[in-house]
């Protein structure tokens, strides 16, 4: 259970009348990202398409649990309206997003980040995790970019701005001054 496997987040957007779905054995939590995702869309300042929405993780047999899909959700739906261009950015490719959302567009921290990029080590990839696990991702050996919030991921994902390393918590040292230590 400590393995991490790579979820891809599909998005597609259809006329139709305005509908969201999410398929590819999401569990309640997944489920209910979608309220989330709509509100954390919209108060980052962008549109959030009144269109039929289908979101596929795939692989389909991995049942998908956690709130760590937000963050690649959200971006998706921004990407498939054409808010980062006609094409989907460059920084795309090779570049895994972990991250819940809060409903102002925060990013917050998610359980099990540093099993999640162990399993991306040895690869030539960029994770993005919400600031709040950068200590935690710093010491997995794995590229990594921390972010507070979607629209910060956005504007990296256009090119307009960058993102902070991951660093480690500095580590405070006590000493004792006369060498005992009990």
């Amino acid at each position: 259970g400590i393995d991490g496997r790579e979820v891809l987040a599909e998005v597609y957007i259809a006329s139709g009348l305005p509908a969201y779905s999410v398929v590819g054995l999401p569990d309640a939590a997944v489920k209910e990202a979608k309220d989330r995702v709509v509100a954390a869309v919209r108060n980052s300042g962008f549109d959030f398409p009144a269109k039929r929405i289908t979101v596929n993780l795939a692989p389909a047999e991995i049942k998908k649990a956690g709130t760590h899909f937000e963050l690649p959700i959200a971006l998706g739906v921004i990407a498939a309206s054409g808010k980062l261009g006609k094409k989907p950015p460059a920084r795309f490719e090779n570049t895994f997003f972990i991250g819940e959302l809060a409903l102002d567009g925060a990013l917050r921290p998610v359980a099990g980040v540093l099993p999640m990029l162990l399993a991306l080590k040895g690869r030539d990839v960029t994770a993005i995790v919400p600031a709040g696990n950068s200590a935690e991702a710093a010491v997995s050996g794995v590229n990594c970019l921390s972010a507070s919030n979607l629209k910060e991921v956005a504007s990296w994902l256009a090119g307009q701005s960058e993102l902070t390393a991951c660093a480690a918590a500095a580590t405070a040292r006590i000493s004792s001054g006369d060498g005992n230590d009990f």
